[in-house]
């Protein structure tokens, strides 16, 4: 893993870093890298109200700060900006001024690295208009000044139409903190993360990529 001046993470949902990032996010903290993380919505409209439900349609986007956050302290995130955005509607936002948010973002921080979602490869609606807005944010940027953007993307189709994922990182020696940031968002991964804890504990292999290994595409502008 390089060693970055400053790394940005900009994803619409809490959770949406537990999932791919969380043991990169965790490695360049260790590594003394300042990490701020932007996320756009609270998952004020996510279908999971804990299980046995704990949450109510009311309730679920204070439930999903107080998560956010516990999830930012356990990956050791101290610059964690909410953006005040609605769930399920980024895809609605002007792009224009979406984008020129994202700059802001940018331009406060002067990141040398950003982490977002695949615009067209990362399924959600959400996911692909964020990364979409930073994509085109940092194109505004002369050539010479961009960060390096890598991208998350899973959809089905991805690797036939993107290719495989250029930058792989092993996150075994974090992934303790993997598993506490994926516990932190309770009311999302309840069950989940009991099946996988079982599961790593028979050293299912599939299981185990997972967790310890987080793909990345670099943007090629």
């Amino acid at each position: 893993m390089e060693q970055e001046r400053q790394v940005l993470v900009i994803f619409p949902h809490p959770d949406d870093e537990a999932f791919g990032v969380s043991g990169t996010i965790a490695l360049h903290i260790k590594n003394g890298t300042p990490v701020t993380y932007a996320c756009l919505t609270l998952g004020e409209m996510g279908r999971n109200l804990g299980n046995p439900p704990f949450a109510t349609r009311e309730s679920l986007p204070h439930i999903r700060k107080k998560e956010l956050q516990n999830a930012a302290r356990a990956m050791g995130i101290t610059d964690l900006r909410m953006l005040g955005y609605r769930d399920k509607t980024v895809e609605f936002e002007e792009e224009e001024a979406l984008a020129s948010h994202m700059g802001e973002l940018i331009d406060e921080l002067d990141p040398s690295l950003i982490i977002t979602f695949y615009p067209g490869y990362s399924v959600h609606p959400d996911h692909d208009a964020t990364g979409a807005a930073v994509i085109r944010a940092v194109e505004k940027l002369p050539a010479g000044k961009r960060p390096k953007v890598y991208c998350v993307a899973f959809s089905n189709n991805c690797e036939e139409e993107i290719g495989q994922a250029d930058i792989i990182h092993d996150v075994t020696e974090v992934a303790h903190i993997k598993i506490a940031t994926l516990k932190a968002h309770v009311s999302q991964t309840q069950l989940m993360v009991k099946e996988m804890e079982e599961q790593l504990k028979n050293n299912d292999p599939m299981v185990m990529a997972r967790v310890n290994l987080e793909r990345f595409w670099t943007y090629k502008f």
